[in-house]
């Protein structure tokens, strides 16, 4: 016999409220949602792997919506592609992350850095940034300068709750974080012809110095193609 589906109080309330102030279901209960545990860097569909340093560096973009329903907040709608970077250190040293550039590098060669907590509040809530404007008044009154709000709440917990908890990566461990880069204005799809670029990744005692690693996204474009095609039983 089916087991009785158990609808947490929470959850209820969650969604009720959604219905009343017209929020999409899903981002009312987002909060109670989890990202899918890592696997080893290996594991995902694109991937460099340095054997000799003993680490592994992979990328799993979000570019469809319905593939991440655990965000609070509709980041792939407004132009920002959240990616999932996976850090696997087979080594015996552990790593340092503190110095390290993740960049998303276009098929046109623009360099994307991830977005800043105040780059994504102005993509979402903001036409454009105002933070720092001053505007002159008539002499003699002083210039005023305009500060945009503060970060929203919501952006804050899902770095809390998807990014990376430290920028360290223990020896025979895998860490893993979502990162947010501004693709708006990139040609459709973003992905075709790029990739992730990460450097500055050392040792945490400083004395080995990572080479570069390429994550190249048009390996997780035909995987994901490759997928769609095969007919389901």
């Amino acid at each position: 016999m089916p087991q009785p589906t158990i609808f947490h109080p929470s959850t209820a309330l969650a969604v009720i409220s959604s219905v009343l102030l017209g929020i999409p279901a899903h981002y009312a209960v987002a909060a109670e949602k989890k990202a899918p545990p890592p696997r080893a860097a290996s594991l995902y569909d694109t991937f460099d792997a340095h054997p000799n340093e003993h680490v592994t560096i992979a990328a799993d973009p979000c570019d469809d919506p319905k593939d991440c329903t655990f965000f609070r907040l509709p980041y792939v709608q407004h132009g920002i592609l959240p990616i999932r970077i996976i850090i696997t250190n087979d080594g015996d040293r552990a790593l340092s992350l503190d110095d390290a550039r993740l960049q998303f590098i276009s098929a046109d060669k623009d360099v994307i850095p991830a977005a800043t907590d105040d780059d994504l509040n102005r993509r979402l809530f903001t036409m454009k940034s105002v933070r720092g404007t001053k505007i002159p008044l008539p002499s003699p009154l002083p210039s005023i300068t305009i500060h945009h709000p503060p970060v929203d709440k919501k952006i804050l917990e899902d770095e809390n709750d998807f990014g990376f908890q430290g920028t360290v990566v223990n020896a025979h461990t895998t860490v893993a974080g979502y990162l947010f880069y501004d693709v708006k204005e990139l040609p459709d799809p973003a992905l075709q012809g790029a990739e992730l670029y990460v450097k500055m990744v050392h040792s945490l005692d400083g004395k080995q110095n990572l080479f570069s690693f390429s994550v190249p996204f048009d390996k997780w474009l035909a995987a994901r193609e490759k997928k769609a095609s095969k007919p389901v039983n």
